[in-house]
């Protein structure tokens, strides 16, 4: 489904360059689900549309507990990187680890490996793309929660929403055009009155 949902996407939209923001996002959250024993065809051609369609607006955002669930070919397209804390008592999760911190460019600023175990609820360590296209130094950051409530929205908010929709108006009224089975039948009516 992620192969051909990204496929059709890249394929029908348009080429808009590299954006300041996508117009499209997609997380795909237990990531490790998709790329479990995946054929190496599949895992290729997953890297190649990653890689692609970015120039068409879209994001792409796997998440996972741990990096190390996402083959490096993958891992390597990826621009954005948040990475929460991570725990490491075992040699494998050690090993893991070490993979997470080395996957950020280094910060002389501090250890990253150490630093990864040390964050705290609410923090993580943070690299993007500048705007050359290449990564940035991993910083430190604490992530604030989205301002949102549960609810439905308020009629202010909703006509204010609309309001500002690039689409306002074009969808304002309902239209009930002629269907091509109500033309063909006024045709054979037609053609069987002139008989």
């Amino acid at each position: 489904f992620l192969l051909w949902l990204l496929s059709e996407l890249f394929e029908q939209l348009p080429e808009i360059g590299d954006p300041e923001k996508p117009r499209l996002v997609f997380f795909f959250d237990e990531a490790h689900l998709l790329f479990n024993d995946a054929p190496k065809g599949l895992l290729e051609k997953v890297e190649q549309v990653v890689r692609l369609i970015r120039s068409k607006g879209v994001g792409v955002y796997f998440v996972t507990q741990n990096p190390a669930d996402i083959p490096d070919s993958v891992l390597a397209q990826l621009g954005n990187r948040v990475q929460h804390a991570l725990r490491a008592y075992t040699p494998a999760e050690q090993k893991g680890l070490r993979a997470a911190a080395q996957s950020f460019r280094t910060n002389p600023a501090f250890d990253t490996a150490e630093a990864i175990q040390a964050l705290g609820v609410g923090e993580a360590l943070v690299s993007t793309l500048d705007e050359k296209g290449a990564p940035t130094v991993v910083a430190q950051t604490k992530i604030r929660p989205p301002d949102s409530r549960l609810g439905p929205a308020t009629e202010a908010e909703r006509a204010a929403t609309l309001a500002a929709s690039p689409v306002r108006g074009v969808y304002d009224t309902a239209v009930n055009r002629e269907s091509a089975e109500e033309v063909l039948k006024a045709r054979r009516a037609q053609a069987d009155r002139i008989e």
